[in-house]
């Protein structure tokens, strides 16, 4: 599960969207071109939300 907030990216927004990586995305997408006017690219969404996925640990 993963999670995205506006106010994160500099909005002053308290949207949050919260559930599997391609509902997030695509939620975000949505918000962003009906409330913000501005329409990212849902692959730029995806590369926010990765981006706050955490790394796996690695064991040697």
């Amino acid at each position: 599960m993963v999670s995205i907030r506006c106010g994160n990216y500099g909005f002053d927004c308290d949207f949050v969207s919260l559930g599997e990586i391609e509902g997030v995305i695509f939620d975000y997408w949505q918000h962003m071109n009906d409330t913000h006017g501005i329409d990212y690219s849902k692959e730029t969404i995806g590369k926010f939300v990765t981006k706050k996925l955490p790394k796996p640990i690695q064991q040697n």
